[in-house]
């Protein structure tokens, strides 16, 4: 099958013994590379034993039976694990094991191998710090609430539809970022300001925007025949965003042709280029404050 080929959809599949958001990232990161091609994913996590290692095999194998070679990527850590998806006709990328191997050589010692180790004692601080993130951006989802603005690390600012749902969850559950994102409603564009609620954390403010093409069309998913679908009104929706931004130097991406890694990665650029999360920067300058009081 030829890789510039767009009329076959690739299976592919993402095999862990764990959550999986290793091997899904992992694997993205390389799909993504090919954006012509179409792939069906499906995530496969908590393989815990050799018997349900042995049942993904059967699907994999079913996999192959069709009409397109499937791919599977695996972060599975336990070798019994691994052992038996190996013994799959589809073929496997083993993330662990070309990875692993390599640090092993490198520091002279076997690893433990063990699933449980990535999600051992060390990983506490930083999972509750993911999930307390990801109940910050659900709770702050689309300007459903604005208590506690302040907190978030990062405002995603777009007319809707226009991408900003999953970027915020993507920054929150990789990342550990405070994620709010505000829509820009025709009140918001029909003035010159940033809207009030985030009119004093501009500095943590990113606008998302896209093609009026690519909006109409998304917007005529939900609403058909809608004036909030038509052309003429994302057109003005997208270009009074943009006067807008340009207006109070927010940094501006375009979500059109990117994914959204992409997005996330220039937002986690622009941040460092600036300095650093600028809520974490004021919490630490503040707790250094404190702890020079007498």
């Amino acid at each position: 099958m030829s890789s510039s080929s767009d009329d076959h959809v690739v299976p592919v599949f993402f095999l862990s013994d764990s959550t999986g958001i290793s091997a899904e990232t992992m694997g993205n990161a390389l799909l993504i590379q090919f954006p012509d091609q179409v792939f069906e994913r499906t995530v496969i996590p908590f393989i815990s034993t050799v018997e349900d290692a042995q049942r993904v095999v059967e699907i994999l194998d079913e996999a192959m039976a069709g009409p397109v070679t499937p791919l599977a990527f695996t972060t599975a850590a336990e070798d019994s694990i691994r052992d038996a998806l190996r013994k799959t006709t589809a073929p496997l990328i083993d993330f662990f094991d070309m990875h692993m191997s390599r640090v092993e050589s490198i520091l002279g010692q076997r690893g433990i191998r063990e699933a449980a180790r990535l999600h051992g004692v060390g990983d506490i601080k930083r999972y509750n710090t993911r999930m307390a993130a990801v109940e910050f951006t659900i709770e702050h989802d689309d300007g459903q609430s604005l208590r506690a603005l302040d907190k978030a690390d990062v405002i995603l600012l777009a007319p809707s539809r226009c991408g900003k749902t999953p970027t915020s969850m993507y920054l929150a559950l990789q990342h550990g970022l405070f994620v709010a994102n505000y829509p820009l409603v025709d009140e918001d564009l029909e003035s010159s300001d940033l809207p009030r609620p985030v009119k004093d954390l501009q500095d943590r403010c990113f606008g998302i925007t896209t093609t009026v093409d690519r909006l109409a069309r998304v917007r005529n998913e939900r609403r058909p025949g809608s004036r909030y679908a038509t052309p003429e009104q994302c057109r003005w929706e997208l270009r009074r965003a943009t006067e807008i931004f340009a207006a109070h130097r927010v940094p501006v991406i375009d979500s059109s042709a990117k994914s959204v890694e992409e997005i996330s990665t220039l937002i986690l650029q622009t941040l460092k280029k600036n300095g650093g999360v600028p809520s974490r920067q004021r919490f630490k300058a503040r707790d250094n404050h404190r702890s020079e009081q007498p």
